[in-house]
């Protein structure tokens, strides 16, 4: 296949690039995952969504009737791969508005919901956050416990939702709950939109193990949602969550983070002295370097295989879960070969004097450790892979 960009598609991305060197603060390094919900980055988070609301490059590829550009879909990869590469916060709006809400909510999504949701994603004004995982359900999501029990015009949800990101930042969530409990696991689950400022509803903050704040617990104490507020049909969500799991499962982010990562760390291997040569000559960081960069083009490749079948009108499924997996195992490789390339010194925190590349590599390391979970950890994209992909029977 051929992934050659066209002259309008490369001077887009050069449009991009210009923009940004205008709007980013003079030394801006990037934000990694996670840093653009915490603490002080978060107003910067707000700015630029703003400001790419005010572009039309938020929602690049949407319907005009929902606020988009309807410009095409590798337009929106050529987009996200300048700000993920560049480390600009704020593209998704929260976690998932952007990505699975909308473009969800577009499929299944009753008019009152789309009217009252796209378009505040699109002007930048709501953020997400997506609540799935509970304290005993991660992987085998339908096993999920939280409950939205019918009361007349409402559902009651109560419940517990655990590793929610930006949840403590977010207007609104993207719930799953279960509305039938006597039925088959798979087969009585309800999505919700969710009022995260609504009575009943308290965050709490979890601090990872990179010292962040971006993931919560969050707790359904008899919260009352509206009826209007179900997505789809009730219990047949379970079918709908596959669904915007394959939209989140298919993106380029993890390609266009790795090439800025491997870029800084082959400039910091040319330009340090170990042992009277460039570090960069040694045949042990040339390999990892090498291998690294290989990969990270592989990932990027099976990236744009997934955005090629969306722009198709097709849902990608086990192609999304090749690209996610592959994608968040290359990332925690790349970070293991890092930390080993730098030594002892790499262990060296953020914002410590002597740290190489001001500690990002010991951060991204630490941060990596969950990539390979969320979203469905490895084990699960290879089960889909094999069942969905190669027709192989059920374990």
């Amino acid at each position: 296949m051929d992934f050659a960009l066209t002259t309008e598609q490369e001077a887009f991305r050069q449009e991009i690039r210009d923009w940004l060197k205008r709007e980013l603060p003079r030394g801006f390094t990037g934000l990694d995952h996670g840093e653009e919900f915490d603490g002080e980055n978060w107003e910067f988070t707000r700015s630029m969504s703003r400001k790419l609301a005010g572009k039309g490059w938020l929602t690049l590829s949407w319907p005009r009737e929902y606020g988009g550009l309807a410009r095409p879909l590798m337009d929106t990869v050529i987009y996200r791969e300048e700000m993920v590469y560049n480390g600009v916060p704020g593209i998704d709006m929260g976690v998932g508005g952007v990505s699975w809400v909308g473009p969800t909510l577009m499929l299944y999504g009753t008019d009152e919901q789309k009217r009252e949701h796209l378009p505040s994603i699109t002007r930048a004004e709501r953020y997400w956050c997506t609540l799935y995982s509970e304290p005993s359900t991660g992987s085998d999501l339908a096993s999920l416990e939280t409950q939205a029990v019918r009361d007349g015009d409402d559902y009651i949800i109560r419940g517990q939702k655990t590793w929610t990101s930006a949840a403590h930042v977010s207007d609104w969530g993207w719930i799953a709950a279960r509305t039938d409990p006597a039925a088959p696991k798979h087969k009585g689950i309800s999505l919700f939109v969710v009022d995260m400022k609504s009575k009943g509803v308290t965050v709490r903050p979890i601090k990872t193990m990179a010292n962040l704040h971006y993931v919560n617990e969050v707790f359904f104490d008899d919260v009352r949602v509206p009826a209007r507020n179900r997505v789809g049909e009730e219990n047949h969500g379970w079918y709908i969550l596959a669904v915007a799991l394959d939209f989140e499962r298919s993106g380029v982010a993890y390609s266009a983070h790795a090439r800025r990562v491997i870029e800084e760390l082959t400039a910091y291997c040319q330009s340090t002295v170990r042992d009277g040569a460039p570090l960069a000559r040694d045949p042990f960081v040339r390999n990892r370097l090498a291998d690294a960069a290989i990969e990270t083009k592989l990932s990027r490749f099976l990236a744009y295989r997934v955005a090629v079948m969306q722009s198709q009108g097709k849902v990608p499924n086990y192609e999304a879960s090749m690209s996610k997996c592959f994608g968040t195992e290359m990332t925690q490789r790349l970070y293991q070969s890092g930390m080993s390339i730098l030594g002892m010194r790499g262990q060296l925190g953020w914002g410590e004097e002597r740290a190489p590349l001001e500690g990002r590599i010991a951060r991204g390391a630490l941060t990596a450790v969950s990539v390979t979970i969320a979203a469905g950890t490895s084990e699960i994209q290879r089960n889909i892979m094999a069942q969905r992909g190669l027709g192989l029977p059920r374990g």
